[in-house]
C-alpha cells in the first residue's frame, strides 16, 4: 500500500503541477469577507463601534494559513491577525511552559493537548460559539484525532510523516519507502530528520515492528540504538529548512511533514516556486506517524472572540476549501473537501487500506515516567555527533 501511496501522489500531482496548489480546487485572492462576518456573528463576536477590532494573535505552524482566508478575516471584522510560528511541539510548549503570552488561538498536534489543559494552559471550548465545527466536522477522520468530544481543542488540519526525496539520488533497489532508507550509506550527510522528539525516537519504534507509543523501556532503548546507527548518514535535524533544501539538493533525503512536501512538488505560481516532478513523497511501509494539528483557545487570551470567531470560520466550507487549495492538506471540513477537484482531493487524502498503516501518536502527560524516559533517549540522540 505504501507504493501505491507513493504513485498516486505522482499521478496526481502530475495533473495539477502546471496550476499550483492555489488552483486545484478554489481560486487566487478570494474575497471570502461575507463568510468571515457570518461565522464571526454566529460565534458570538460583537463588531467594535470605532471600527479598530483589534488584534488576533496565533500562534501556529509556518506556511499554515491561506493568505487570502488571513486577509478577508481582517477586512470583515476590522481586525488584524498576528502570527507567530514553531517548529515543534516541544519548542511551542517550552515558550508558553517559559512564560511566553499573549497569544489567543495556538495549533498544537492533539497528542500535547491534554498536557496543556493539563496545566491550565488552554480553555474547555464553548460549543455554542463554534456551530460551524459542530456542524460541518467530517466524521470520516474521526479516527485520526484523540478528542472526539471537542472538549479543549477543534481539528484543524492532518499530517502524515514519511519522506520528500530528489527521485535522481534514490540508488537503485533502495526502498524509499521503508525506514531503512536511513540506513543507506550512498546518503551519507544528504539525510534531514525532523527536530522532533516523538517523530524521531516513533520512527525507529517502527522500524523494530513496536508502537509509536511505546511505554516499554527495552523497546525505547533499541529505537535509540537504531536511530544511532542511521544518525551516521543524517545531515542534521531540521523541521524548517527541509521543505526547500531538498528541492535545492542540499539534503536529497528529507523526513517531514506530507502538507509541507506536496506544496513543494506542487509548486506556487504566485510567489515563483516551479512545480518539481523530480521529488517524490513517500510513506514508510513500517509505519507513519498520523498528527491532526488543533486549534485551541489559550487560558490567557485577550481576544476569546476573535479566536471562536477564527475556528468558526475556519469551518466554513468556502473558507475551507481555499485554506485546502493553499496549505497542501486537509482540513477536516465535510462542505470543503466536497468542492475539491476530484483529482486533488486524492492526492491529499489518503484513503481506508492506506490509513491502516499510520500510527497516532498520543500523550504521556499523566504518566511523567515514560516523558522522562523519552526525554532521556531524545537526549541521547541529539548528544551523539554524526560518525
Amino acid at each position: 500500500m505504501m507504493k501505491m501511496f507513493k504513485m498516486v501522489v505522482a499521478a496526481s500531482s502530475a495533473v495539477l503541477l502546471a496550476a499550483g496548489c492555489a488552483e486545484s480546487g478554489g481560486e487566487d485572492n478570494v474575497d471570502l469577507t461575507a463568510q468571515a462576518l457570518e461565522a464571526a456573528k454566529a460565534s458570538g463576536f460583537v463588531p467594535s463601534e470605532g471600527g479598530d477590532g483589534g488584534t488576533l494573535h496565533i500562534y501556529t505552524w509556518s506556511d499554515y494559513i491561506s493568505p487570502d482566508v488571513l486577509e478577508s478575516f481582517e477586512k470583515a471584522l476590522g481586525v488584524k491577525v498576528a502570527i507567530d510560528t514553531f517548529d515543534s511541539n516541544e519548542a511551542m510548549y517550552a515558550k508558553l511552559k517559559a512564560g511566553g503570552t499573549g497569544y489567543d488561538l495556538i495549533m498544537p498536534s492533539s497528542y500535547q493537548i491534554r498536557t496543556m489543559a493539563r496545566e491550565g494552559m488552554i480553555d474547555k471550548l464553548d460549543h455554542s460559539r463554534m456551530p460551524n465545527v459542530m456542524k460541518n466536522f467530517d466524521k470520516s477522520f474521526a479516527t485520526q484525532i484523540l478528542d472526539n468530544g471537542f472538549t479543549y481543542s477543534a481539528p484543524y488540519a492532518v499530517t502524515y510523516t514519511g519522506f520528500a526525496y530528489a527521485k535522481d539520488k534514490i540508488p537503485e533497489g533502495a526502498e524509499v519507502d521503508s525506514w531503512s532508507i536511513l540506513g543507506n550509506e550512498a546518503l551519507k550527510g544528504r539525510i534531514s530528520l525532523l527536530d522532533d522528539m516523538r517523530e524521531v525516537i516513533g520512527s525507529g519504534l517502527m522500524y523494530l515492528g513496536y508502537s509509536i507509543n511505546s511505554e516499554n523501556p527495552a523497546e525505547i532503548d533499541a529505537a535509540v540504538e537504531q536511530i544511532l546507527k542511521w544518525r551516521a548518514n543524517v545531515r542534521k535535524f531540521d523541521s524548517e529548512s527541509y521543505k526547500t533544501e531538498v528541492a535545492s539538493g542540499a539534503t536529497w533525503l528529507g523526513h517531514g511533514y506530507s502538507t509541507d512536501i506536496t506544496q513543494v512538488i506542487i509548486g506556487d505560481d504566485e510567489s515563483g516556486a516551479p512545480a518539481r516532478d523530480d521529488i517524490g513523497f513517500a510513506l514508510p511501509k513500517e509505519g507513519f506517524a498520523i498528527a491532526f494539528d488543533e486549534m485551541v483557545v489559550a487560558s490567557g487570551a485577550r481576544r476569546k472572540d476573535l479566536a471562536y470567531a477564527f475556528i468558526n470560520y475556519i469551518y466554513d466550507g468556502d473558507v475551507a476549501a481555499v485554506n485546502m487549495d493553499y496549505i497542501c492538506g486537509p482540513n477536516p471540513v465535510r462542505p470543503g473537501i466536497e468542492q475539491l477537484d476530484e483529482d486533488y482531493r486524492s492526492l491529499i487524502i489518503l484513503d481506508a487500506q492506506t490509513l491502516r498503516y499510520g500510527q497516532i501518536l498520543t500523550s504521556f502527560d499523566d504518566k511523567p515516567e515514560v516523558q522522562a524516559m523519552y526525554n532521556k533517549a531524545w537526549d541521547r540522540i541529539k548528544a551523539t555527533e554524526s560518525r
